[in-house]
């Protein structure tokens, strides 16, 4: 039998009795990234406001939207690295703390390139939010709970995505587009109090060993520590797999659901709102249920390919099947974020595959696909959607017919066959962490 002196890390990790408190913790960092989604999210409630205000076209509101992801993917492989280094709490405080200043700059923007600017400094908080909730699970919380902890979180982002929807449309509608973002910022404030008051980077009777830890992650140095996350195939297997999935929450859910439903479906934009929050209605039911089936099963890699099987499926449906009523489409947007929270699994899959110094750098590799892939495909939607435009402008609004959407909405169909062809390439971990010297 190993005495404590001999037992290896993950050994006294483990021998942790994990409760309440971890769970708590973990929650109060997601907080953030719920914050953050309230942010990526909240253009379908003001896409015709700022096209108003800025006199856009579909281009550059696309590209005012993007914007947000470019600032995160400068910043997450930066992010990642300084998670697996530096005290995850302070961390999170201050870059939570450039979102929400970014979010009241936004709310006072007078031009276009303010906008622009404020949109770039809340991404810089995205680049930390998701990682920062995984790095604490990883520490605070056994293997066995990481794919129900990585569905839960991603659940709090979706119900930050569900606020973005109807309560900030019928928010903008009441009080107007500026005053609702310093609504927003203002939740800001009172989220970074809580984190402040309540995270913990690690357990106390585990410093020294995660002490340990980071000495021998300097010792390795910083190029070999990024080198192992960048060589390992798995991890782009499963980050290509994540952003192609999440492709109907960047596409539908934040920006141009509301437009297509009313255009190409003929909803009310009341309608429209509700039908698009479904997406994210899906996703905090289908999240902790992925990875509850993941833990379950002890399996990774069937589950992935189930879930791009059948939201390629639904999605066809979504696109393709005329006539569809408005309960018809609240089904089947739920059924699309039900099935495509598949995606959640990729996380666990890549923490089990990867030494458990390297969680976030590892983490950061799927995190910078899954924003590349919205910040380029939420551009190249809205370029498809002008290269189809029949010219026709509305109180100084460009008006898109179906045609336009037809065209742009292809992305998403193709899309979902390559992340199915990405679940097919990765390796089943079998839920167990590799070996972590």
């Amino acid at each position: 039998m190993s005495t404590p002196a001999a037992m290896t890390f993950d050994q006294q990790r483990y021998s942790v009795e994990f409760g309440a408190k971890a769970w708590v913790i973990v929650f109060t960092c997601s907080l953030f990234f719920f914050y953050e989604f309230v942010q990526l999210n909240m253009f379908n409630a003001l896409d015709a406001q700022l096209i108003a205000t800025f006199q856009v076209d579909a281009t550059r509101l696309g590209k005012l939207s993007a914007i947000y992801f470019l600032s995160n993917v400068l910043f997450l492989f930066p992010a990642g690295i300084l998670l697996d280094r530096f005290s995850v709490r302070k961390l999170v405080l201050v870059t939570m703390g450039v979102c929400v200043f970014g979010t009241y700059l936004f709310a006072l923007s007078t031009s276009f390139v303010m906008a622009e600017t404020a949109r770039f400094l809340t991404g810089i908080g995205s680049a930390f939010c998701f990682l920062s909730c995984i790095r604490l699970a990883s520490r605070w919380l056994p293997e066995r709970k990481m794919a129900l902890a990585a569905g839960f979180i991603v659940t709090m982002g979706m119900l930050g995505g569900m606020v973005a929807q109807t309560p900030m449309t019928l928010l903008v509608a009441h009080v107007g587009w500026r005053h609702a973002l310093v609504f927003n910022a203002s939740a800001g404030v009172l989220f970074l109090i809580l984190i402040a008051l309540l995270i913990k980077d690690y357990p106390a009777n585990l410093a020294k060993l995660y002490r340990e830890q980071k000495n021998n992650q300097r010792q390795l140095g910083f190029l070999r520590t990024l080198k192992l996350a960048f060589i390992n195939r798995q991890n782009w297997a499963c980050g290509i797999y994540t952003a192609l999935l999440n492709l109907p929450i960047f596409l539908l859910g934040a920006v141009w659901g509301m437009p297509y439903l009313t255009t190409v479906r003929h909803l009310s934009p009341t309608h429209a709102s509700v039908v698009t929050s479904m997406l994210f209605l899906g996703t905090i039911v289908g999240s902790p249920l992925a990875g509850w089936l993941s833990d379950r099963l002890g399996l990774r890699r069937m589950p992935m390919i189930a879930g791009a099987a059948f939201t390629l499926l639904f999605i066809c449906a979504t696109l393709y099947i005329p006539h569809l009523g408005f309960q018809a489409l609240l089904f089947l947007f739920l059924a699309i974020g039900v099935i495509s929270s598949a995606q959640i699994i990729s996380y666990p899959t890549v923490a089990e595959s990867n030494p458990l110094f390297l969680t976030a750098t590892a983490v950061s590799v799927v995190s910078l696909s899954c924003i590349s892939a919205g910040g380029i495909f939420q551009y190249w939607f809205g370029r498809l959607m002008d290269w189809k435009w029949d010219g026709l402008v509305v109180e100084g609004m460009r008006v898109y017919s179906k045609t336009s959407f037809d065209i742009a909405c292809l992305i998403m169909p193709i899309a979902c066959v390559v992340s199915l062809i990405a679940a097919l390439l990765v390796r089943e971990t079998f839920c167990r962490l590799r070996d972590n010297v």
